[in-house]
């Protein structure tokens, strides 16, 4: 039986990877390692895109500290209300002023219509990486792990990320870490399974360093 489609739950994470193993048999080391691989559902729409880029460029503790404060603003996971939020109040709790242009950019396209999330869900991987790149301050970054951990896509794999960067050159036991245009090259070779690849090597991180190399 194929893999669910979805990268939902252990069992479906476990599926892909038997399937990738039998693509990449060097992947089989990795996961003897890390033992269950564990999905990561995050909200959808504007509360997980903007927990999103409230990681970006930042160490796993303390996105987690400023989005502990930032959740505690009243509005502020909800598009209309955000739009209504004086700036210094996002600012204080430890966003900058780029993360908020871009949280309330991708505010005023919900509330104008030019972002929507459940039509976002139908396109295929690129298709919906472009289109949520098309926005003011989403990257490709932002967009693959939005994909990947709110809408649960089964064939992302954030080749920018430099925690995967590093697992893959040691888990692969490459002489030097990966450049992004390699590793979205490598990436392609698991394809149609990329974020369950994408899932072992950041869990394969965290168990190799003591440290997550992604929000939890």
């Amino acid at each position: 039986m194929p893999p669910s489609p979805r990268i939902d739950s252990v069992d479906s994470i476990a599926a892909h990877l038997d399937v990738l193993v039998g693509i990449d048999p060097r992947l089989a080391a990795i996961r003897a390692v890390t033992g269950d691989v564990y999905p990561r559902i995050d909200a959808a729409g504007f509360v997980g895109i903007s927990r999103i880029v409230c990681g970006q460029l930042l160490s796993v503790a303390s996105a987690a500290a400023i989005w502990a404060r930032y959740i505690k603003i009243e509005g502020a996971l909800d598009p209309e209300s955000f739009l209504k939020l004086d700036e210094a109040a996002i600012r204080a709790v430890g966003f900058s002023g780029g993360k908020y242009r871009t949280v309330r950019a991708i505010a005023e396209a919900m509330a104008s219509g030019t972002l929507d999330f459940d039509h976002l869900e139908t396109l295929p991987a690129d298709a919906a990486v472009g289109y949520l790149t098309a926005h003011k301050g989403i990257g490709p970054w932002t967009a693959q792990v939005y994909l990947m951990f709110c809408a649960g896509h089964p064939d992302i794999f954030p080749a920018g990320d430099l925690a995967l960067r590093k697992a893959v050159q040691d888990g692969l036991g490459l002489d030097r870490l990966p450049e992004i245009s390699e590793l979205a090259n490598l990436a392609r070779n698991w394809a149609p399974h990329r974020s369950a690849a994408a899932l072992l090597f950041w869990r394969y991180y965290a168990v190799r360093r003591n440290r997550e190399g992604v929000l939890s």
